[in-house]
């Protein structure tokens, strides 16, 4: 039994059993995420982690690092923890994917008010979703209680992935060439992006978060903590079967950031409108914001959680592909010469 206390750092406002039980609670959501290649549990002053090399020619580490940002604020409002570590994990290993990456772990980092055991275990419990549902493990992490800098209430929730892909498999924007195809997969609403003007324009503070919305199909809170969709299986899976030359994960900054990060120079991408499913929640944004169409396309995913450009010849075998994963997909546009921006036609 650990026999660590201290009445002198609680009476601080830091109570570091708290610490030992939460750890104690999320010992079963982290015990989900164990794959081959795990070498140490949580605990340590260092996750260990042995991966396996067989096969690779030359193999590299990718890793990414973010945050769920102010979406958070929607999951205190509504108090429901359980999915909100599930965004974090999804914006760092659908990042990595992108160059053709598998996630091997990951380590998440919880800066909260008051250390509250049950919730710091909730969270933790979507982090571990987040990891199995990407395949990687989540071999450690830290909660560090912030009184007096932090409303007792108040959390903050970040992480970082590392994954890896063997040189020649890497997908890098030289691939690219005019007259690829761009499929879209679709988005589980806004995912983690856009979240401080979406609370702006819909006074999330004052909103009834749990009343339902017709025009939602569900209630406004919910459909605001959809987790952000983890594209990992279904983007390796395509890209085994077919020649995709690119992918975009469309978060912040939206098509007119995101997409040309996968194009080389002299290359643009044509996205036809009319192919895309935009979902309700952002009419309902673009209406309350009176927001130009721009301006959405240039903030939020409208509906494209990810995009995959891919050789013409190959679009039957990516979907195909796509499909043995449960994921869908849509063909949005095509790679165009061009001065490496987005034309929405």
């Amino acid at each position: 039994m650990n026999n660590s206390h201290s009445k002198s750092y609680a009476a601080a406002g830091v109570d570091i059993e708290a610490g030992y039980k939460g750890v104690q609670l999320m010992q079963k959501h982290v015990a989900r995420t164990m794959i081959p290649g795990v070498v140490s549990g949580i605990g340590g002053f260092g996750g260990l982690f042995a991966p396996d090399l067989a096969g690779m020619k030359e193999p590299i580490l990718v890793s990414g690092t973010d945050g769920v940002g102010t979406k958070i604020r929607v999951a205190q409002l509504m108090n429901e923890h359980n999915t909100i570590g599930i965004d974090c994990v999804a914006m760092c290993v659908n990042d990595i994917v992108c160059c053709g990456a598998k996630p091997l772990f990951f380590l998440d980092y919880i800066a909260i008010g008051k250390n509250d055991p049950e919730k710091v275990a909730s969270i933790v419990s979507g982090v571990a979703e987040g990891c199995v549902q990407a395949g990687c493990a989540l071999i450690g992490g830290e909660t560090a209680e912030h009184p007096g800098v932090m409303a007792p209430d108040d959390y903050d929730l970040a992480g970082f992935a590392v994954g890896i892909v063997d040189k020649e498999k890497m997908i890098e924007p030289s691939m690219v060439k005019a007259g690829d195809v761009i499929i879209s997969l679709g988005s589980n609403g806004l995912h983690s992006n856009g979240f401080s003007l979406v609370r702006k324009v819909l006074d999330i503070e004052h909103a009834k978060l749990d009343q339902w919305s017709e025009e939602l199909g569900g209630e406004l809170g919910g459909v605001l903590l959809q987790p952000t969709k983890i594209y990992v299986k279904p983007v390796l899976a395509a890209m085994e079967a077919a020649r995709v030359h690119g992918v975009s994960h469309i978060t912040g900054g939206g098509f007119y950031e995101n997409i040309p990060r996968c194009l080389p120079k002299g290359m643009a991408a044509k996205i036809d409108k009319s192919a895309l499913w935009i979902d309700p929640i952002f009419r309902m944004i673009q209406r309350a914001g009176d927001i130009p169409e721009r301006d959405m396309f240039n903030t939020f995913n409208m509906g494209v959680g990810m995009v995959l450009i891919v050789d013409k010849n190959d679009v039957d075998k990516a979907e195909a592909a796509l499909n043995s994963q449960g994921q869908g997909m849509r063909v949005i546009g095509e790679v165009v010469s061009g001065d490496g921006g987005v034309e929405l036609v």
